[in-house]
């Protein structure tokens, strides 16, 4: 029996993992920015599989706003108000490709968002310590925010 050719081989390989024929690309999304979906009929249900990596939020019966929120797929499911599927996505959320900066300081990693000056940003495996200080300065600055939009 003949082994088989490196072709054949990176064929089969291919195949295997390329998914099923006429499988969709998954919805890209950067995290912290939103993008529009338009749906082919009137939605009245919105589901996340893991709403910690993607917001979705109905701007009206055929259009979401995804917003991504952290890092990672996750998949988004739309029903009509029968309850009949109108969408089933995955949904990719990637971190920016530029304005970021992460820092190696031995095992300890900081993240600072620079556009051009740049300031601490909180992000998953940063060293403990210096992401709890920054997540409350930037949930404080949120709140801030919430109370001077809501202040006559």
């Amino acid at each position: 029996m003949r082994a088989p050719s490196f072709p054949a081989i990176l064929f089969a390989l291919v195949t295997a993992f390329s998914g099923p024929a006429g499988a969709k690309d998954p919805i890209s999304v950067t995290v912290d920015v939103a993008k529009v979906m338009r749906i082919s009929a009137p939605a009245a249900t919105v589901i996340l599989g893991n709403p910690a990596i993607a917001d979705a939020v109905m701007q009206d019966r055929q259009t979401l706003v995804i917003t991504g929120k952290l890092a990672g797929v996750t998949n988004l499911v739309v029903l009509d108000p029968k309850g009949q599927l109108i969408a089933d996505e995955l949904i990719h959320v990637a971190k920016p490709q530029s304005g970021y900066v992460t820092v190696q300081r031995g095992s300890a990693r900081f993240t600072y968002a620079c556009s051009p000056h740049c300031n601490g940003t909180s992000e998953p495996g940063d060293n403990k310590d210096y992401f709890e200080d920054t997540d409350k300065q930037l949930n404080k600055r949120i709140e801030l925010g919430r109370q001077n939009a809501i202040a006559p």
